[in-house]
């Protein structure tokens, strides 16, 4: 499964189930470096603000908390031919895939 990520309406925030458990992201773009990241909200607080989508590294890999998901977010492309996310590749080629 992929989340879709519509880069041309950033920043929002959208609504979305992980797991059996509902969850908020809310995605914003660096235009100067070209980088995108995601602040994590549970039942209205924020769990974590400013999370960087990097290449094949999963989101929230550093956080044991179990109001975190358990599924992982991942950065990549099928063909494994892109090394980073940006605004060009984002939605195109790189999607942030959901991992169990």
């Amino acid at each position: 499964m992929y989340i879709p990520i519509q880069k041309n309406q950033v920043p929002y925030r959208f609504e979305i189930l992980l797991g059996a458990e509902p969850f908020e992201i809310e995605v914003r773009y660096n235009a100067d470096f070209d980088f995108f990241t995601l602040d994590l909200y549970k039942d209205g607080e924020a769990l974590v603000y400013g999370e960087k989508l990097v290449y094949g590294v999963p989101l929230f890999v550093d956080v044991f908390d179990q109001r975190f998901p358990v599924l992982q977010l991942v950065p990549r492309d099928d063909a494994g031919l892109e090394e980073r996310v940006g605004y060009a590749n984002l939605g195109e080629t790189v999607f942030l895939r959901v991992v169990e």
